[in-house]
């Protein structure tokens, strides 16, 4: 029974599902604002790296503020864009024969906008966008920007009881959907929460379990029910439609919220996570400028983002930094494939790329990765979870991603607090998360005496900004739980802060593993494991002892094909890892085993063989 304390971290590890990330900053001489023609450097010799260093040697340091926020809505940047570089391609959907230049996406865009508001839909509506990544997905997230309607970014794999908790916690009045994709029944599933939607009039849903839905949106098939996406688009490229998106516009301010995405934050059941065009659109500029896209040539200026858009990393770190810095966003796949990802490197030039760990390791085992053309490659972010300092080497390395940064972020911070820069060492990107973004505080908080934690020593991790979202969508009191009256946000997560500002997040304080009365932080045990030639992956998870408090159990996959016995595990903690902090349980995973369902208990997982080695050493 002890050891099931720890199987909820683990499945994600068994299941390989990608985590969710953010990613920011940015601070260099060169960089200036951009108002209506983009951001632009005065000259590549005077952009640098140069960031602030904590002082007086505790753990808290301030980005710089050299350069002003900008004040803008994200339809104002999308219209910069459009104008700075009409014709340079926008948006590319392989999968979809999609193809949309800036100008293109912005007149799709404002027909979807307008035809939005012609259904009856306005500002301070909240409309969800249910699906895999899609063209669909893009065109709502920009629409509803356009219009002041709230986005509610909502998880495709949400089955009956979770889109209920979701759509009803916020007050959704509008859901965009496909009918089906792969094994998930999207319309089914919501006929379970509303048996009514069947006979109901499009557009006029009266549904006795979420009473604030009346709009269904259905983005490829005719539904009893619902709108067609495209009926909606149609609708709004009449004049009188258009006419009244202008005036709608007047009225929006940078500071009204633009997408609710929801989390579990540092405590409780998910919360919706509220951030403003203020918050986003400068958080997406940062990290661009962090990535020296200012500096790139257009060749050079084409993402491909695998991650979901209903995550940060993809919403913010990928649609909104392209829209800003007008790069090329390149949709790989609906759902992360490997596969999918090296292919649109290939065949699209592909010069960028975004991802989780998980996804990268991926990626790097292709069977067949070398018959891939990657030399277009040069660079991109990975974030969501804690990287293994040898997974940064391989992908430098074996994907030529000399340009790779690590990013660190919540989506409560809009998401990135903490970026490299691409001019950090291999043992920097390695080693930490970077350093501060601009116009961002950060502190290490002492969890015992609650002062700064002096530097090299762990504590929690604040953070203050512009970046820090309006609030949990209608709960205050979680709110102020979370960012304190002096507007510190507690993050949750466990980080120690060098002299040089480098952050290196060592665990979450949920995570932290107390056995007889010793802090245990789980990266570190994980990152020293990852250095076994044979491991793929690995979580480390306190299991209940009746004399110790907790135990600690390590949690592998092994390479494919690779086998290990308890004698060789032995082996290698030896004299590397304390006697305290040496994981007494292991369970050994084959990578080459069948992921569970998402929903499967991991316990009941048909094709898992767990083999618990004692490591009494």
């Amino acid at each position: 029974m002890a050891i099931y304390v720890g199987m909820l971290r683990l499945a994600r590890l068994c299941a390989r599902s990608p985590g969710v990330l953010g990613t920011r900053a940015v601070l260099a001489r060169g960089w200036q604002e951009a108002r209506l023609q983009g951001v632009r450097p005065l000259s590549s010799r005077e952009a640098d790296n140069t960031v602030p260093l904590p002082i007086g040697g505790l753990s808290y340091v301030q980005g710089l503020t050299k350069h002003s926020l900008i004040h803008k809505t994200v339809g104002q940047c999308l219209e910069a864009t459009a104008q700075r570089v009409p014709d340079r391609e926008a948006l590319v959907v392989p999968q979809e024969n999609i193809r949309l230049t800036f100008a293109q996406l912005k007149e799709e865009v404002d027909k979807a906008a307008s035809g939005l508001l012609s259904i009856g839909l306005g500002k301070g509506d909240r409309l969800g966008m249910w699906g895999p990544n899609s063209y669909p997905w893009v065109l709502m997230q920009l629409a509803t920007a356009q219009t002041g309607i709230i986005l509610v970014s909502v998880n495709p794999a949400y089955q009956a009881m979770e889109l209920e908790y979701a759509l009803k916690k916020v007050g959704c009045k509008a859901l965009v959907f496909p009918k089906q994709f792969k094994s998930q029944q999207y319309y089914n599933i919501l006929k379970q929460i509303c048996p009514e939607l069947e006979k109901a009039q499009p557009g006029a849903l009266k549904s006795q379990r979420l009473p604030d839905l009346t709009t269904l949106i259905s983005v490829d098939h005719p539904l009893p029910g619902t709108l067609l996406l495209d009926e909606v688009v149609a609708t709004g490229s009449k004049k009188q439609h258009l006419a009244r998106l202008r005036y709608t516009q007047q009225f929006l301010s940078c500071h009204d919220p633009v997408n609710i995405q929801f989390t579990s934050g540092t405590t409780g059941s998910p919360k919706g996570a509220t951030l403003s065009h203020y918050n986003i659109v400068n958080n997406s500029n940062l990290i661009g400028n962090r990535l020296r896209l200012c500096l790139k040539m257009p060749e050079e200026l084409r993402m491909v983002l695998p991650s979901p858009l209903y995550h940060c990393l993809g919403s913010v770190g990928g649609t909104m930094v392209c829209l800003i810095h007008g790069a090329t966003l390149i949709l790989a796949s609906p759902t992360f494939d490997g596969k999918k990802a090296l292919e649109a490197i290939s065949k699209e030039r592909g010069s960028f790329l975004y991802g989780t760990p998980t996804m990268f390791v991926d990626i790097l085992n292709q069977p067949d990765f070398s018959s891939y053309d990657i030399s277009a490659l040069r660079g991109g972010v990975i974030a969501g979870s804690p990287a293994p300092p040898e997974l940064i080497r391989a992908i430098i390395d074996k994907l030529n991603m000399k340009e790779l940064v690590v990013a660190y972020g919540t989506t409560e911070n809009s998401p990135v607090t903490f970026m490299n820069f691409s001019e950090d060492t291999v043992e920097q990107k390695a080693e930490s998360v970077g350093r501060i973004m601009s116009h961002t505080e950060a502190q290490i908080v002492n969890m015992k005496t609650g002062t700064l934690a002096e530097l090299n020593t762990p504590g929690e991790l604040y953070i203050r900004g512009y970046c820090v979202m309006l609030g949990y969508w209608g709960e205050p009191q979680k709110t102020e739980e979370t960012i304190g009256q002096d507007k510190w946000y507690r993050t949750g997560d466990i980080a120690v802060m060098d002299d040089q500002g480098f952050c290196k997040i060592v665990g979450r304080s949920k995570d932290m593993i107390i056995r007889g009365g010793e802090n245990i932080y789980p990266a570190e045990l994980e990152d020293f494991f990852h250095t076994h030639p044979q491991v793929q992956e690995v979580q480390v998870v306190g299991v209940k002892d009746d004399r110790m408090g907790e135990e600690i159990c390590a949690c592998i996959r092994l390479k494919k094909g690779e086998k290990t016995t308890e004698e060789e595990i032995k082996a290698f903690c030896k004299g590397k890892v304390g006697a305290s902090t040496c994981p007494k349980l292991m369970l050994l995973c084959s990578s080459t085993l069948s992921p569970c369902q998402p929903a499967s208990p991991w316990s009941h997982c048909p094709s898992l063989q767990l083999h618990p080695i004692s490591l009494n050493l």
